[in-house]
C-alpha cells in the first residue's frame, strides 16, 4: 500500500549543464500531472510524463526541472565573414571612386561593421540535445524511486490505522451479531407471554411462529450483516494486495456505510441504534484515510 503524498529528487550532470528534478505529490482522485521545467525540455514533455504514470498512478503530481551552467563561457559567436568581406571590396572599390579618398580606414569600419548584427549573431550556447535528454531522464529516474518509496513508507503507517479501524469495526460487527441472536430468541419468549396474557388461553403455537415472523421479518438485519461480514472479508484481501487499492476501498466503504445505514433503518433497539452510531464513526475514519491511499 502506498501514499498519495510524497516527495523526491534526483540530479545528474551533462559536460555543460547541471540538471536537478524535485517531483511532489498531495492527494488527488485521479492523475493530475503539473510540470514546470525550461521551454528548451518541451520536447521531452511526452517521455517524462509517459515515466512518471509508469511509477505514479494517482495524485496531484508536480515535477520541478532545474538547469544550472556548470560554466561561464556559454556563448556561441557567429561571424558572417563571408558577407563582411563582400561587404568590405564593395566599399573600397565604391567608397575610393565616389569619395576620391585615397585609402580607407580600414580597421576602423571592420570594427563598427561587427558591432552590426547582420555580421556578428551572439546567442547562448545550447547544450548538445541527445546528453541533455538522457541527464534528464536519469535524474527523474532518481526522483521517482525516491518519491516511490516515500509513498510507500507512509502507506505502511496508514496501513496500521485501517488494520486497526478494521479490526474495531469486525469487534462491533461480532458483538452486534451476538445481540440480534439473544434479541430474537427473547423477543419470541416476551411475544408469547403477552400474547397469552392478552388472549387469556393458550396460544397455537404455528400460529404464534407465523405472526412472530412477520412481525421479525419487518426488522430483519441478517442480509446486511452477512453482507457486512463480506465487505470486511474482502477489505482484508485488498489490504494486502500489492497494486493500488485506493479506489476499490473508497468504494467498499461507501457499500459498508450504506449496509450500516440500513440496519440503523430496520432498527428499533436502542442497542442496536448504538451499534450502528459506533461502526457509523470507525467508517468515517477508515474513509478519510481511504482518501490518502493510491
Amino acid at each position: 500500500m502506498k501514499s498519495m503524498t510524497g516527495f523526491g529528487k534526483g540530479s545528474a550532470e551533462t559536460p555543460d549543464v547541471q540538471i536537478e528534478i524535485e517531483i511532489k505529490s498531495v492527494n488527488q482522485r485521479f492523475l493530475d500531472l503539473q510540470l514546470r521545467m525550461p521551454k528548451q525540455l518541451n520536447p521531452l514533455e511526452g517521455a517524462l510524463r509517459q515515466s512518471i504514470k509508469q511509477t505514479l498512478q494517482r495524485g496531484r503530481i508536480e515535477l520541478y526541472v532545474t538547469l544550472k551552467e556548470k560554466t561561464a563561457n556559454t556563448k556561441q559567436i557567429e561571424i558572417q565573414w563571408d558577407l563582411l568581406e563582400r561587404f568590405m571590396q564593395e566599399i573600397d572599390t565604391e567608397a575610393k571612386d565616389r569619395f576620391d579618398l585615397a585609402e580607407l580606414p580600414k580597421a576602423a569600419l571592420l570594427e563598427q561593421f561587427l558591432l552590426h548584427e547582420a555580421f556578428l549573431t551572439i546567442s547562448d550556447q545550447e547544450p548538445e540535445e541527445s546528453t541533455l535528454a538522457d541527464g534528464v531522464m536519469e535524474a527523474l529516474d532518481q526522483a521517482l524511486a525516491a518519491i516511490d518509496q516515500s509513498r510507500w513508507v507512509e502507506g505502511q503507517g496508514i496501513l496500521l490505522i485501517l488494520q486497526e479501524n478494521q479490526r474495531q469495526l469486525q469487534e462491533k460487527l461480532t458483538e452486534l451479531k451476538q445481540f440480534v441472536a439473544l434479541y430474537e430468541a427473547d423477543y419470541q419468549e416476551r411475544f408469547e407471554k403477552k400474547l397469552t396474557a392478552y388472549l387469556g388461553e393458550e396460544v397455537d403455537r404455528d400460529r404464534l411462529l407465523t405472526e412472530l415472523a412477520i412481525l421479525l421479518e419487518r426488522g430483519d438485519i441478517h442480509e446486511e450483516l452477512d453482507r457486512l461480514s463480506i465487505h470486511l472479508t474482502t477489505m482484508t484481501e485488498l489490504l494486502a494486495a500489492e497494486t493500488p487499492i485506493g479506489r476499490e476501498l473508497d468504494f467498499l466503504i461507501q457499500e459498508m456505510n450504506r449496509e450500516v445505514n440500513t440496519i440503523g433503518s430496520k432498527s428499533s433497539p436502542i442497542q442496536i441504534k448504538n451499534s450502528v452510531v459506533q461502526m457509523k464513526t470507525i467508517i468515517e475514519k477508515i474513509r478519510e484515510q481511504v482518501q490518502n491511499i493510491e
